[in-house]
């Protein structure tokens, strides 16, 4: 699937920009798992390693990782670079709805 169909979903999604050598990025892959398991259907979660994917990073002028950006129908409803709690993603999400 390609990142325009992804973010042009219906469906809340929050895209998660990291790498393999950020510190903060581990950190938040336990919360990102919980995020999934309390959100269910309502939103999704998509990982894109910046190093993998420059063209994309390039586009979204990601300077810095982890940041996350919550798209619904192709437009940003809210982007944010660094640590997140588990229930401001989840309330975004929600609120997104």
């Amino acid at each position: 699937m390609k990142f325009s169909e992804i973010i042009n979903s219906e469906t809340p999604t929050l895209v998660d920009f990291t790498a393999s050598w950020c510190g903060p990025c581990k950190a938040m892959a336990p919360v990102l798992e919980q995020l999934a398991t309390n959100i269910g259907d309502k939103g999704k979660i998509i990982k894109i390693d910046v190093d993998k994917n420059p063209a994309i990073a390039d586009k979204m002028k990601i300077q810095g990782v982890p940041t996350f950006v919550l798209y619904k129908k192709g437009e940003i409803l809210w982007r944010q670079s660094g640590m997140q709690s588990l229930n401001e993603l989840q309330t975004l999400i929600e609120g997104a709805q």
